[in-house]
């Protein structure tokens, strides 16, 4: 039997539509043994309207029972509930989540600032460089099954943090893919044929078969959504590398324009995780 998941799932308590918490759900049915779910209620000040004439920020129990607890308690899952009072959104989640042992974080993406972009908050940018485990991005409207899983890697990366990287998407997507009985696609990306990745390599280390293979010309985040939407994949598994500093060198330009031009789920797996 396998070692128990455990499932951070960031609840934002001014909405009354909680799609990280239904993905949770949906996710941790189908799976044995079942998850544990570890919710996450804590407002991100930088992208809420914290003034006292925001009836949103106000939540009675009736609320509580209505939005989490009676879909929780409907779908048979064992779960805990954490409520967050600190102006620090990113590293509170951290903490909680590093504390429980979580495998996986779970939260909503949002929706664009523009038709193609997304604004996410320093905060956010924060948490996917330097979460300890995989974050889900959950995208509003995305298809509740998982059918398809499509990772991207870079097999053409010689530094040792950007193959470890390679391993850490390829592990965690079998591992997803497999736990939905999805089918499973990798795709490589390159700019010209001096940077053509190894396809033998490539078919050596992820064991796929050569039609689940796709090595594709052009910038990564066109490639990637270009062979998402060729194969109806309904989650895509990228990679960040893990980075310290100033918040100027935070804000990843790939991974940026890789979500924006998706519309399904994202994984987000960064140097630091060790599969």
């Amino acid at each position: 039997m396998s070692e128990q998941e455990k499932f951070f799932v960031v609840v934002n308590p001014t909405l009354d539509e909680h799609v990280a918490l239904d993905r949770a759900i949906i996710t941790a049915q189908l799976m044995t043994p079942r998850p544990k779910l570890y919710v996450f209620i804590a407002i991100d000040h930088d992208s809420v309207d914290m003034s006292p004439s925001n009836s949103n920020i106000y939540r009675n129990t009736d609320w509580f029972d209505e939005q989490i607890h009676s879909r929780l308690k409907a779908a048979d899952l064992d779960y805990q509930i954490e409520i967050s009072w600190s102006d620090h959104w990113q590293k509170a989640i951290m903490h909680s989540a590093e504390k429980v042992g979580a495998t996986r974080i779970i939260i909503r993406a949002g929706k664009p600032k523009s038709s193609s972009r997304f604004g996410f908050t320093e905060n956010k940018w924060k948490l996917f460089k330097r979460a300890f485990c995989p974050v889900l991005l959950v995208r509003d409207g995305a298809a509740p099954e998982r059918k398809v899983v499509l990772a991207a890697v870079n097999f053409q990366a010689i530094r040792d943090q950007q193959q470890q990287l390679n391993s850490n998407i390829l592990a965690h997507g079998k591992a997803l893919a497999e736990s939905y009985g999805a089918e499973f696609h990798v795709v490589n990306a390159y700019l010209d044929s001096m940077l053509y990745p190894d396809r033998g390599r490539l078919a050596r280390e992820t064991g796929l078969d050569s039609s689940n293979i796709h090595v594709v010309q052009g910038y990564t985040d066109e490639a990637i959504a270009k062979v998402s939407k060729d194969i109806n994949a309904d989650a895509v598994l990228i990679g960040t590398l893990g980075q310290t500093g100033m918040t100027k060198t935070i804000r990843g330009n790939t991974a940026e324009r890789v979500i924006s031009a998706l519309d399904v789920d994202v994984v987000v797996i960064n140097s630091e995780y060790k599969s």
